[in-house]
């Protein structure tokens, strides 16, 4: 799994021989800077791009082949006990709305099947998207099948670059609702990144260092998106730098790094609860999983603007710790392909019915 956020490619081993799954091994591989830097530009529309897709499509392949190996290595598992990779890809490009809606996510499978000699899936978003859904959020399907309570009225999130809630109420007669919130790190790792030249805010220091701004923070929650309704997904298409850059141009340059830090950091808990509040009142719990599940300040202004009756805790307390819950979700993925099973959720995505997802590259 390599997300929105961009840092690294996350490789996990799950066992599904049990109703609940089990991680054998995981291993976080590092993005080389010249590959991250082709992948952020292929984000945004430029100059001969299929020349530039193609090359970063055959090194992140190549790159996940050998974190395949690696993992399996490192856990004394040879390739033939494994039934399959399912790989996510990186997502390059995610338009859901308009006539011609598309996703496109690279890291050429062809590849890893060789490589590694394990039966790879891939290109699971596009089918839900000829079903007529938007091909994101997947991760709910897997969320609802592991974090799922009889006896509690259950939300995910997963704070990568973009955020995604699931609602799992504890009546599995209700539908599973599952949308992206709007962005996660994506807009802190990058003002990070300009001011401080680090990749993220380590523990939320320096955005709670500065105070938020209430008026600037205004100005970001009237983009149209935090207010239209489900089902809706987003990417760095929308939410990305220049956008930011834009919005401080309506009176807010003069503000200070660390305060528009803080205000960042506060859109993102803003966005996530206001969401929950406004689509899953009476929850009673919230599991946080992804890169935001380390991020100390976000999470302590997340338990501040949720209800009270709302618990926050990560996955780790049931059963996945937060950086593998979508790695293993992509494993998941694969299993249910494999099986001739859907993974996509038509309440989640809007998609007209559900599908088996992803196109098998066999060994």
């Amino acid at each position: 799994m390599s997300g929105t956020s961009l840092d690294s490619l996350d490789a996990a081993l799950v066992d599904f021989s049990e109703p609940l799954p089990k991680l054998e091994a995981t291993l976080t591989t590092e993005l080389p800077e010249s590959l991250k830097s082709q992948l952020l530009a292929l984000c945004s529309p430029g100059d001969n791009e299929i020349q530039r897709m193609g090359v970063a499509d055959h090194q992140l392949g190549k790159l996940s082949a050998q974190a395949c190996q690696t993992l399996l290595n490192s856990a004394g598992i040879t390739a033939n006990q494994v039934a399959a990779i399912g790989s996510h890809g990186q997502t390059i490009r995610h338009i859901p709305e308009g006539n011609t809606p598309f996703t496109l996510q690279i890291g050429d499978p062809n590849l890893i099947a060789q490589l590694t000699g394990i039966t790879t899936v891939a290109d699971f978003r596009r089918r839900d998207m000829a079903a007529g859904g938007q091909g994101a959020p997947l991760a709910p399907c897997f969320h609802a099948a592991m974090f799922s309570s009889p006896k509690t009225k259950r939300a995910l999130v997963n704070i990568g670059g973009m955020a995604n809630l699931t609602l799992l109420q504890a009546n599995s007669a209700h539908a599973v609702i599952g949308f992206d919130t709007g962005p996660g790190n994506v807009l802190i790792d990058s003002w990070c990144q300009r001011h401080l030249n680090k990749a993220f805010d380590q523990d939320g220091q320096w955005a709670n260092s500065g105070n938020n701004n209430t008026p600037l923070l205004s100005q970001l929650l009237k983009n149209p998106y935090f207010s239209s309704l489900p089902p809706k997904s987003t990417g760095r298409e929308l939410f990305n730098q220049q956008w930011l850059d834009q919005q401080l141009k309506y009176g807010y340059l003069n503000i200070s790094p660390a305060d528009i830090a803080a205000t960042l950091t506060e859109l993102t808990a803003q966005s996530i609860c206001n969401d929950l509040e406004r689509h899953f009142v009476d929850c009673e719990e919230l599991l946080v999983c992804g890169g935001g599940a380390h991020n100390s300040f976000l999470l302590e202004r997340i338990n501040a603007l949720t209800a009270p009756q709302v618990i926050v805790k990560t996955t780790s307390d049931v059963g996945i710790a937060p950086d593998w819950v979508e790695a293993a979700a992509f494993a998941w993925f694969a299993k249910q392909t494999l099986a001739h099973q859907p993974a996509n959720l038509p309440s989640v995505t809007g998609a007209n019915n559900a599908c088996i997802l992803g196109g098998v590259y066999y060994a």
